[in-house]
């Protein structure tokens, strides 16, 4: 039997930023499925409707309904998916927003600016994957 496809949970409203990401890691493995959900509310149902959790969560931080520090408090909070590694991916600068996640020990990637760095960025990610 072959290896199970790894999934990557990408939460993000900006539709723009969820193609040009995920078009740079199908780029990098095409084996990788993304499943998209445009805002916290919908991260954390299809968490809940998961059979299995996926091998990572990208997170952005500037959403509607739940922000990225709210779906990150409740992701943690929920016991089958505490342990589920997080990347926030923002184009927010907030130094606190930075030195929250940083002092979590999670990733906090502010997106780029110039397309040649998106590569860089999505072999980061699928590096925690």
């Amino acid at each position: 039997m072959g290896t199970t496809q790894k999934t990557i949970l990408y939460v993000d409203d900006d539709e723009d930023d969820v193609e040009l990401l995920s078009d740079a890691i199908r780029k990098i493995n095409p084996d990788i499925n993304i499943a998209i959900a445009k805002n916290g509310v919908e991260a954390l149902e299809y968490l809940h409707a998961m059979h299995k959790l996926p091998c990572l969560i990208v997170l952005d931080m500037n959403m509607p309904y739940l922000d990225g520090k709210q779906t990150f408090q409740k992701i943690r909070d929920n016991p089958p998916s505490q342990n589920v590694p997080v990347v926030v991916y923002t184009s927010s600068s907030n130094p606190s927003d930075k030195s929250l996640f940083d002092s979590l020990g999670i990733d906090f990637i502010t997106k780029p600016h110039n397309f040649s760095l998106m590569s860089k960025v999505a072999q980061q990610i699928i590096s925690k994957c």
